[in-house]
């Protein structure tokens, strides 16, 4: 290994790579839920305390509803950005594995995805490149701590 690259644990390394391709799945299928300023006035207790404090929940909420989506829509721009960079098989293993559906497995990707069709070996060790590759691209934009996925000695 170069002396410059960190020692990665491959489980902790695909552990946190996934759970990364998790938030993605989860932000590019479940739809935003536009908050809604309430028009109608509530009375509620006011106890004695601090008067600086003004609140305008019109803006909370516009701020919210632009906000949330655009910080989303950046997330899944900078994950697709780094699988761009990846090689063409590593690309197509990622993308179809992690990007797309929850219920495509590593043998179908292996056995009928890839072409031609790879052992479960080869699935492995081009997985865990891909793996390596993403985890310190992930790190270099601060979605992951290097530190917490390097190897124990």
């Amino acid at each position: 290994m170069n002396p410059i690259l960190p020692e990665l644990d491959k489980r902790r390394t695909q552990q946190a790579v996934e759970a990364l391709f998790e938030k993605y799945r989860i932000y590019k299928t479940i739809t935003f839920e536009i908050r809604e300023v309430s028009v109608t006035a509530s009375y509620t207790e006011r106890f004695h305390g601090p008067t600086n404090v003004t609140s305008d929940q019109t803006a909370q909420a516009a701020i919210y509803n632009v906000d949330v989506p655009a910080a989303r829509q950046h997330y899944c721009q900078t994950i697709e950005m780094m699988v761009d960079r990846l090689s063409e098989r590593e690309q197509l293993l990622i993308r179809e594995r992690y990007m797309k559906q929850d219920d495509v497995y590593d043998y179908k990707v292996y056995n009928h995805i890839l072409d031609p069709p790879v052992s479960k070996d080869t699935y492995t060790r081009i997985r865990a490149r891909a793996f390596y590759k993403l985890a310190l691209a992930f790190a270099d934009r601060g979605l992951l701590e290097l530190q917490e996925l390097q190897k124990v000695m």
